[in-house]
């Protein structure tokens, strides 16, 4: 068995943060964790097991039933997919290994070093902070709830307006004017894009399809917003990339997103509101002292710097 078990060493390294995060995740995991193995039945003529029973016990420390569970949950679907009866004492051996290394590092003091103890602390205070978020926020963040914030929000309201635009970019204003007034003069503006621009969609006159505003640099799309279809800009228009004559074609009403689109992001909306009230409220009436870099108390003269005690 041992030459079986010793590949999943690696995977069981980080054993103790990876199986708590199955169980006491950010809100973003509000997705259960994949079911585990059961533990093996009780043999015909034997009492049922307890909920929890003792699978192993190493120098007395208690390994349990729970403790393998969470570390299969853990592991990679090609390890947790293998036959019970085959992963559950692979698993077993694999906790009494950890527990082994865990009790020789207690006997060498290694808990009582200073870093090894605040690596601690931070374990243990974050694993406290994803149980709070996880318990208070991820309940609200489930899919019947998210489809109600989506058909309040978004569904059956209009999207964004988009337009549809070509350009021709050059590197100067005068080449730009010069474009212009030869569209002024009648030329076609997909022939002048194929011949004078140095965008990528010259070869397809310009045509950069339909946008939304938030889709372009600012510059870009205030000129191209401000008109309508079949009108050209009068003046060449500058962004970081040069030198723009935009003609637009066509302006719509974007439909609005499907609920399949806006999910996960209606879903992070809906965490980081739910975090930020957490913090609000984990906050208030808390005495919270800021110190300068250099761990000294701020002073009024201090630029840029937080106020030395708030509440």
């Amino acid at each position: 068995m041992r030459s079986i078990v010793l590949p999943l060493l690696t995977a069981l390294s980080v054993l103790g943060g990876a199986a708590s995060a199955q169980t006491t995740s950010a809100p973003a995991g509000t997705e259960s964790a994949p079911p585990a193995a059961p533990a093996p039945a009780p043999a015909p003529g034997q009492a049922a097991a307890a909920p929890d029973p003792v699978v192993a016990k190493v120098d007395g420390a208690e390994i349990r039933a729970s403790d393998v569970r969470e570390a299969m949950a853990a592991l990679p679907d090609e390890y947790r997919n293998l036959p019970p009866n085959m992963l559950f004492p692979m698993m077993v051996d694999q906790l009494v290994d950890r527990k082994a290394l865990i009790l020789l590092a207690q006997k060498q003091g290694l808990d009582k070093d200073p870093q090894v103890a605040r690596q601690m602390t931070r374990a243990a205070d974050s694993a406290l902070q994803n149980a709070l978020l996880s318990r208070d926020v991820g309940p609200e963040v489930n899919e019947e709830k998210v489809k109600a914030r989506y058909d309040a929000t978004i569904a059956n309201k209009p999207g964004p307006e988009e337009v549809h635009a070509r350009h021709i970019l050059v590197n100067s204003e005068d080449e730009a004017k010069s474009i212009i007034a030869k569209l002024k003069a009648g030329a076609d503006f997909a022939d002048l894009a194929k011949q004078y621009s140095k965008d990528p969609g010259a070869a397809q006159g310009g045509d950069l399809g339909w946008f939304k505003k938030d889709d372009m640099v600012p510059d870009f799309a205030a000129a191209a917003f401000a008109l309508q279809p079949g009108q050209i800009t009068d003046t060449p228009v500058h962004t970081q990339y040069g030198w723009h004559v935009i003609k637009v074609e066509g302006r719509r009403q974007a439909p609005p997103p499907s609920f399949e689109q806006a999910r996960e992001q209606l879903r992070q909306d809906m965490i980081q509101e739910g975090v930020r009230k957490i913090v609000a409220e984990a906050r208030q009436g808390l005495t919270i002292e800021r110190f300068n870099p250099d761990g000294s108390t701020p002073k009024a003269t201090d630029s840029a710097e937080p106020p030395a005690q708030s509440k």
